[in-house]
């Protein structure tokens, strides 16, 4: 039945921030925001847990750049947990648990083993203890793959260092000897870790880079709602994973908070993003259920179709609205998922209340997400799809949806589409653009960081001409802004 007063919803482009006196500069503010009670980014910036966006090369550019990446589920658990594993082996302060051999493996294990993880040198040990190290230089004249690694291993002079050395002291070492890894030993001459010159080098290069207490990159996974969600959870554990989101289209249902309430129970250690919603209720509930982070939005992603299929939703910003009323009475953050076009919808959603921004379509397009590039009409573009769309729901997304029991395909209701996006090249061009609007936006409304911007911001609702007067108008745009499209 219709009350008397329906309430008015907002989204993005209903409104724009005011701005305000300011003393600040865009590059003098801080972008850093707070995920969960125990974890940080350095960028509001979450890539989306879609088999089009996230998996390990996104995961891994989207933290190098203070970010945060959501490894999809569309694959088996042992390939989402590979995926995690992968990036959180991709760079590290000290490796502290490096990939080890034995005097009795052969160079043909070795080579397998190098091959496999992308590296190019390993410990060897003997009864725990350093005895050498076999590398590239090692195997590159042997023919014979039989050879044992006591034949060709270095042993002699080995370089090594005590725990506790710095990362200065290790750079020193490294280029006093002109080796390319650092053994760190213990007392009783047992390896404790592995310094690399590329994660130093790393580390100079991504200095923002989201990374855990070992100086490993941060990555998330998503889990489903299915009764597997424990044993699925132990697997995304022992890969290194620092959050899980118990992913679903509509999370003020009794599934997720019961799928939420047993991950906690299995794992109170773990942090849990638990999503979506777009109420105040939904919110509440979650978090009542052990969510450390609410992940707001139904129906607002540009392959969305919920709420057209469904007609169900809340435009973006009161949802966010909704959302922090509640959460803000647990000091619990925020995440707005969807309808994300350009960087001053960053600004907006944040000014809104939430903590941080997660995106698909924008990421997408870019080099690192899967999928094939190809061409159309003379452009390039990159296949992009909703996980309610068909294609997705087939490969395993269903239960998001609550249509996991329906055994035949041609069964299943979508609530997404497949399409295509426009080809934008390295994610951290895409990156940069958007925190360089965001960092804009905070200078304007006199804002220094992520929380001011959450206090500080006012807005004011336009109508439909305030929104044609703020896109480009009367002109015909003869070269492309890289942080702009009409389209």
């Amino acid at each position: 039945m219709l009350p008397d007063n329906i309430e008015i919803a907002f989204t993005f482009d209903d409104l724009l921030l005011c701005p305000a006196a300011s003393k600040i500069l865009p590059s003098e503010v801080s972008l850093s925001t707070r995920l969960t009670n125990t974890i940080d980014l350095n960028a509001p910036l979450i890539s989306a847990a879609m088999d089009s966006v996230t998996e390990h090369r996104t995961a891994i550019a989207m933290a190098r750049e203070g970010g945060l990446g959501i490894i999809h589920k569309n694959m088996s658990i042992e390939q989402q947990a590979k995926e995690v594993e992968r990036v959180k082996k991709s760079e590290s302060g000290m490796i502290i648990d490096p990939i080890t051999v034995t005097e009795t493996h052969s160079v043909a294990e070795v080579e397998k083993i190098m091959a496999r993880y992308k590296i190019s040198g390993l410990p060897v040990l003997r009864n725990c203890k350093l005895v050498g190290i076999v590398t590239n230089r090692d195997l590159r004249f042997v023919s014979d793959d039989d050879l044992r690694v006591g034949d060709v291993m270095t042993s002699k002079n080995l370089v090594t260092a005590k725990v506790g050395i710095d990362l200065e002291h290790s750079k020193a070492l490294l280029h006093e000897h002109r080796i390319e890894k650092l053994l760190i030993v213990d007392d009783n001459g047992n390896l404790s870790g592995l310094i690399t010159i590329k994660d130093l080098e790393k580390i100079k290069k991504y200095p923002l880079a989201a990374k855990d207490d070992m100086g490993r990159l941060l990555v998330g996974a998503a889990l489903g709602v299915g009764n597997d969600i424990e044993e699925n959870g132990q697997k995304l554990v022992d890969a290194g994973v620092d959050i899980v989101v118990v992913d679903s289209a509509h999370g003020h249902s009794q599934g997720v908070l019961l799928a939420v309430e047993k991950i906690k129970g299995a794992f109170p250690d773990l942090p849990v993003i638990a999503g979506n919603v777009a109420t105040g209720e939904g919110t509440e509930a979650l978090i009542k259920a052990g969510a450390n982070c609410v992940k707001v939005g139904v129906g607002p992603g540009s392959i969305c179709t919920t709420r057209i299929v469904a007609g169900v939703g809340v435009p973006q910003m009161t949802a966010i609205q909704k959302a922090v009323e509640v959460a803000s009475k647990y000091d619990v953050p925020i995440i707005s998922d969807g309808g994300i076009k350009h960087s001053g919808e960053l600004a907006k959603a944040i000014g809104g209340g939430a903590h941080a921004i997660m995106i698909g379509s924008l990421f997408a397009g870019t080099d690192e997400t899967p999928g094939e590039t190809f061409l159309y009409q003379g452009r390039t573009y990159k296949g992009y799809r909703g996980m309610g769309s068909l294609g997705a729901m087939r490969k395993g997304s269903s239960d998001r949806y609550f249509q996991s029991e329906i055994s035949s395909q041609s069964k299943l209701v979508p609530e997404g589409i497949e399409g295509k996006v426009p080809y934008r090249g390295p994610l951290a061009n895409v990156i940069y653009q958007l925190l360089g609007g965001l960092r804009s936006g905070m200078g304007y409304v006199g804002a220094g960081t992520i929380e001011e911007l959450r206090e500080k911001a006012k807005f004011v609702k336009i109508s439909s001409s305030g929104l044609r007067e703020s896109h480009v108008h009367d002109v015909i745009i003869t070269k492309e802004a890289p942080n702009y499209r009409t389209a």
